[in-house]
């Protein structure tokens, strides 16, 4: 995924389909000048982390 679409799913208040290492996750924020996203599982909302862009797949 690149970082203006991962921008662009954060805002968006429409749930897209994005994983992260085969599980769904929600968006919380993007950091453009890392290239990172703070993300937390859909089954997990409590346990956030943050990962590379290069990690996340919208399906």
């Amino acid at each position: 995924m690149d970082i203006q679409r991962a921008q662009e799913i954060s805002s968006s208040p429409v749930m897209a389909n994005v994983t992260c290492n085969g599980r769904q996750v929600y968006i919380e924020h993007v950091d453009q000048q890392k290239g990172t996203v703070t993300i937390h599982h859909l089954d997990d909302p409590n346990n956030k982390q943050s990962v590379s862009i290069s990690n996340l797949i919208e399906h």
